[in-house]
């Protein structure tokens, strides 16, 4: 925590203890089928290891917050779990719709929270639990808000919205980090060490074994073709991330920040297409530009862009997760057009409700990151 929070005691065990009554009273009223599911439980426990085990060391990187990074998380994504189930539990009652199995709220829930943990690594090492706890419940109503906008006025299917907590997530976090200050360069709470970096190595491959799961967990149709593509992406993303760590510096040699930050592109790129892509070669090349983009983006955005926006990101949450939504946006909309460009009448109408969805979601996580920030 930052030196300078003193009132630990006095405040975080309130709020927390605050928080828990209410979720308590509000699931004593809330109803739920907890009987069966249309989602086995080995793949809800491969999206939670995700998000407890892979964010949680994936968070590691800095010598002083290895503690913090894993503890904060586990707390901020058990309390967000339980917010995100609520709200889906109070939007089916505002608008008289079918209520979902328990399982699949949860599931749905624990996707929702990659946002909040993506947002954590943006701010971490300069916010305290306190701030994280209201970042979060902040962020997962907010989040729900531009999903529900975007599912009732642009008609884009529930699994594809909650697939836009990689986009919600990297900004969000960017507008709210612009409102702390940037550490010091000679400022030890920022460097890491190579414990540390092997902790946080070992999340990213926590993750990167996970992502296939992550992101076929709410597909009905084409399941078995979302895993195949999001793994054949990953695999081309790790393989490049490796080869331009070589060709990027200057002694020639592997840097762990850049395979950190890029093995993981492919997954994120291919998030929204991955049940719909026909040939896993288009997979592969998604999975290789983002790459590139992710350790590319990483020189640009550090030496040009973050300086005259002054934004410090810690983890660097843009260039590992939010560039590759952004072209994985982009590559949605092109495979619309090339699948479609012949059969549609409404192409256009359908391309612009597409680009809409992804620029509501940005600016929705862009205003409200600045309001909580």
């Amino acid at each position: 925590m930052p030196s300078k929070y003193r009132n630990f005691r006095n405040n975080v065990p309130w709020l927390i203890l605050f928080l828990e009554a209410v979720f308590i009273v509000l699931f004593f009223f809330s109803t739920g089928d907890a009987s069966s599911s249309s989602i086995s439980y080995p793949v809800f426990q491969d999206v939670n290891h995700m998000v407890i085990f892979g964010f949680g060391f994936f968070l590691t990187f800095l010598k002083r917050y290895g503690f913090s990074s894993t503890g904060f998380n586990l707390l901020i994504i058990v309390l967000g779990v339980q917010c995100s189930v609520l709200i889906e539990g109070l939007l089916a009652f505002l608008l008289q719709s079918e209520n979902e199995d328990g399982l699949k709220r949860i599931t749905k829930a624990t996707v929702s929270m990659t946002a909040v943990a993506i947002s954590t690594g943006a701010v971490l090492g300069k916010t305290n639990p306190m701030q994280l706890i209201l970042m979060t419940v902040v962020e997962i109503m907010f989040f729900r808000m531009s999903r529900w906008i975007n599912n009732m006025f642009l008609q884009v299917p529930d699994n594809i919205s909650l697939m836009h907590v990689h986009l919600f997530g990297a900004y969000f976090s960017l507008a709210v980090s612009s409102r702390f200050s940037e550490p010091s360069p000679s400022s030890k709470k920022n460097a890491s060490t190579s414990k540390s970096d092997l902790f946080s190595m070992l999340g990213t491959l926590f993750l990167w074994v996970f992502w296939p799961s992550f992101n076929s967990v709410l597909v009905v149709d084409n399941k078995t073709k979302a895993i195949c593509n999001t793994y054949f992406a990953l695999a081309v993303s790790a393989v490049t991330a490796f080869m331009l760590s070589v060709l990027t510096t200057k002694d020639g040699k592997f840097r762990m920040t850049h395979i950190h930050s890029a093995v993981l592109a492919g997954g994120i790129t291919v998030t929204y297409t991955a049940h719909s892509i026909e040939y896993p070669w288009i997979a592969m090349i998604l999975g290789l530009l983002s790459s590139v983009i992710a350790v590319l983006g990483s020189y640009c955005l550090e030496r040009c862009l973050t300086p005259a926006l002054k934004i410090h990101d810690t983890s660097g949450v843009h260039f590992t997760f939010g560039l590759p939504a952004v072209l994985g946006a982009l590559a949605h909309v092109v495979l619309l057009v090339i699948r479609d460009w012949t059969n549609s009448p409404r192409l256009g109408y359908l391309v612009m409700i597409r680009i809409g969805a992804f620029c509501l979601t940005i600016s929705v996580a862009l205003v409200a990151g600045f309001i909580t920030g």
